[in-house]
């Protein structure tokens, strides 16, 4: 089985560490004290409480297996200093044509993304298309409605 490396900020692997952590004491506790009152309800045969409860022991136990190998296997990405050209970890300022606005986003791992927080993905189309872009640079990226254009306004770093 090929092991798959995934990138991740400092920042993105501190934040995955402190999950397992939790999800190794909080929320295994939790789940234990689900399973005990369950167990008290009798026969264990029908007994959904009970079920619903070891299912959910064992989400959280394959999810904690999940990211002790992602934590395991990744690379953390340096900080060289230099903001010459975008790299991961680096924040950029964007013109987007199509709305006639500036966008900020952070450029981060798959397992960091969250596009509420504007943390997007080096894997996703426009975290491909910008990685290696310096500011003035202009480029486009296929969408579903067609293309996106944009111009590189700002790389600062964290």
């Amino acid at each position: 089985m090929a092991v798959t490396v995934t990138h991740l900020t400092k920042e993105g692997y501190e934040d995955l560490k402190n999950k397992v952590e939790d999800l190794k004491s909080r929320k295994r506790q939790e789940i234990i004290k689900r399973i005990e009152i369950a167990r008290g309800f009798g026969d264990l045969s029908e007994n959904s409480e009970y079920d619903e409860a070891k299912q959910a022991h064992a989400e959280n136990e394959a999810e904690i297996a999940q990211l002790e190998e992602v934590l395991k296997n990744c690379v953390i990405i340096e900080d060289d200093g230099s903001t010459d050209t975008v790299k991961m970890g680096h924040f950029v300022k964007l013109y987007d044509y199509e709305f006639d606005e500036e966008v900020t986003f952070h450029i981060v791992g798959s397992y960091q993304a969250d596009p509420r927080a504007m943390k997007i993905s080096n894997e996703s189309p426009i975290g491909k298309a910008v990685i290696g872009k310096a500011i003035g640079d202009e480029f486009e990226v296929a969408i579903p409605a067609g293309t996106a254009k944009y111009k590189v306004l700002e790389i600062t770093r964290q």
